[in-house]
C-alpha cells in the first residue's frame, strides 16, 4: 500500500501517552510527520503511574524505543545502564517524562480525553470516499469538547482502565458490583507493602487470576504475612494447573520473570498460601456489616464457598475499551478482540510473550478505515502475551508506512528474549521463596495480568502491564 498520510497538514493523532505512544510521535517525527498525542490522564504515563510501586521484570534495554532515545540524546540523557528492571514510576520519571518534554508541549496534551473517533462528515455505514476523509477525533478537556481532523490515527490507548469480571462467564458475578461499592474489591496491583498496608494486614484476601499481576500481588502478601500476624491468603484460578506461570525458571532470558514463577511456586508448596485451583466465581455475598464477603464458585466437585474475605484482588485481567470506537471500521477477531491479522500470532493458547512473531502495519491495519491502527496493549486485545519493545516494533513500522516507506515498514528491526514463562514446567526451589530486593515484579507483557481464562494479563509490560493496560 501507499502512504496513508494525505498531504493535508493535519496531524496524526495518538490516543494515550504511555510508553508505546510516546514511541509512535518519535517515531512520527522522526519521519517528517507531525503527531498529535491525546492523553486522558492529567500527566503522562497516567496508567503506569498506578502502579509506580511495581518493579517490572523487563530490563531498561527492551523498554527503551530506540527513535525516542536518538530524540533524547541531544537533551543528554542516556539509558539507565545494568540490567536492574525499573518500577513503573521510575519508568515514567526517567523515560516518559523527559520523551514528552523533548516532543514539546505542542505533540503532548494532557487531561484530553478522546471521547470517540470517526470520519468527517461520513458515519460507519458511509463507504464512498471514505479513504479519502479525514478523520474526526472528538476530546474533552479542560475547556470542554471540541473535534480535531487527522490524517491518521494509532490508537494506543491500552487497557489499564477496562478491568475483566470476576465472574467466569466474561460477565460481573452475581453480586458483583455490592461488593465492589462497599470497597472489598481491589485492583489487580494493589501497593499491598506501601500505601495499601492497613487494608490487608492481619486480614483474609483473595487473589483472583493466573497472570503475573496475581503473582505480584500474592508474593507482596506474603511477605506482608511475614510480618503482620493473621494476615491470611487464598489464590484462586479458574484452571487446573498453575504450571504455566510457575513459568520457566531460569531458563528465561528475562531473570526475574523467571523468579517471578519460582517464588510463587515455592510459596504455594510451602502453604503459606491457600491455592484453589479449578474455581470459577459466580456469586459473591457481601456481609451485613460491609466488613466481609463470601465468594461462591463452581468446581468440578460442586459449589465451593470462600467465606470471611476482607478484601478480593481481582487480577482478571483486561480487554479493550471499544465503545470510543463505534463509528469506526474495526476488522476484529471474535474471539481476542485484536485484529484479525495479528490474532493467529497472539494466541495465548499456542504463543507466550516471546514466541509472538515480529509484525507491523499489515498486521495491524484495519482494511475498511486506511489510516487507523490500534497498537500496543490494546492491539493484543484480550491476549495477554504484550510485551513494550513489540509494541516500539510497531508503532516503528506503522510510521514508516505513513511515510510511505514500506521498505522500511516491513523490514524485521525485533528480537525477543526466550521466555519459558508460558509452557516450561521447572522444578520448585524453596530457597527462592521471597525476592533478593523484597520487590513485587510486573512484565512489560503488562501491565497487570491473568492469562487468557482469567487475563494482564500484563506481562508486559506491562500490562498488565503490570502490563499495560498499562503499556499502551
Amino acid at each position: 500500500m501507499s502512504t496513508h498520510v494525505p498531504q493535508t497538514g493535519l496531524p496524526v493523532v495518538v490516543i494515550g501517552a504511555g510508553p508505546v505512544g510516546l514511541a509512535a510521535a518519535a517515531h512520527l517525527s522522526a519521519r517528517g510527520l507531525t503527531p498529535l498525542v491525546l492523553e486522558a490522564g492529567e500527566a503522562v504515563g497516567a496508567a503506569m503511574r498506578e502502579w509506580g510501586h511495581i518493579r517490572t521484570f523487563t530490563p531498561w534495554r527492551y523498554i527503551v524505543d530506540a527513535t525516542a532515545e536518538k530524540l533524547l540524546a541531544p537533551t543528554g540523557w542516556t539509558q539507565p545502564a545494568g540490567d536492574v528492571p525499573p518500577t513503573g514510576a521510575e519508568i515514567v520519571a526517567g523515560y516518559l517524562e523527559p520523551l514528552a518534554a523533548a516532543l514539546g508541549d505542542d505533540v503532548v496534551r494532557t487531561a484530553a480525553r478522546v471521547l470517540a473517533v470517526s470520519r468527517a462528515g461520513l458515519d460507519k455505514s458511509r463507504t464512498l470516499g471514505r479513504a479519502e476523509r479525514p478523520f474526526l477525533v472528538r476530546v474533552q478537556d479542560t475547556n470542554g469538547v471540541s473535534d480535531v481532523r487527522a490524517a491518521a490515527v494509532i490508537d494506543a490507548s491500552g487497557t489499564w482502565a477496562q478491568r475483566n469480571p470476576l465472574g467466569a462467564a466474561g460477565l460481573p458475578a452475581i453480586g458483583e458490583a455490592d461488593a465492589q461499592a462497599a470497597g472489598l474489591l481491589v485492583g489487580p496491583l494493589p501497593d499491598v507493602l506501601g500505601a495499601d498496608r492497613a487494608r490487608f494486614a492481619g486480614r483474609r484476601t483473595l487473589v483472583v487470576g493466573m497472570g503475573h499481576s496475581a503473582a505480584n500481588t500474592l508474593l507482596s502478601l506474603a511477605r506482608l504475612a511475614r510480618e503482620e500476624p493473621g494476615t491470611e491468603i487464598v489464590w484462586a484460578i479458574r484452571g487446573t494447573d498453575a504450571t504455566r506461570l510457575y513459568g520457566g525458571g531460569d531458563s528465561d532470558q528475562l531473570r526475574d520473570r523467571g523468579k517471578l514463577g519460582t517464588d510463587l511456586g515455592s510459596l504455594v508448596a510451602s502453604g503459606a498460601i491457600e491455592h484453589v485451583p479449578g474455581f470459577s466465581v459466580t456469586r459473591l455475598e457481601t456481609a451485613d456489616d460491609g466488613d466481609s464477603v463470601t465468594v461462591v464458585g463452581e468446581t468440578a466437585e460442586g459449589e465451593l464457598r470462600i467465606e470471611g474475605v476482607h478484601a478480593v484482588a481481582a487480577a482478571t485481567g483486561f480487554r479493550p475499551d471499544l465503545g470510543m470506537l463505534a463509528e469506526v471500521r474495526l476488522d476484529l477477531d471474535a474471539g481476542l478482540d485484536a485484529p484479525t491479522r495479528l490474532a493467529p500470532l497472539i494466541d495465548p493458547a499456542f504463543h507466550s510473550c516471546g514466541t509472538v512473531p515480529p509484525h507491523g502495519h499489515r498486521e495491524l491495519a484495519h482494511d475498511g478505515e486506511p489510516g487507523f491502527y490500534v497498537v500496543g496493549m490494546k492491539a493484543y486485545g484480550r491476549a495477554p502475551t504484550f510485551l513494550i519493545t513489540t509494541g516500539n516494533e510497531q508503532v516503528r513500522s506503522i510510521a514508516a508506512h505513513l511515510a510511505g516507506d514500506d521498505a522500511a515498514a516491513d523490514e524485521v528491526q525485533l528480537v525477543l528474549p526466550e521466555t519459558g514463562v508460558c509452557s516450561v514446567r521447572t522444578p520448585v526451589d524453596a530457597a527462592h521463596a521471597a525476592w533478593a530486593d523484597g520487590s513485587p515484579r510486573l512484565g512489560f507483557a503488562t501491565g497487570g495480568g491473568g492469562g487468557r481464562a482469567a487475563e494482564l494479563e500484563i506481562t508486559a509490560v506491562g500490562a498488565p502491564v503490570a502490563g499495560a493496560a498499562c503499556c499502551g
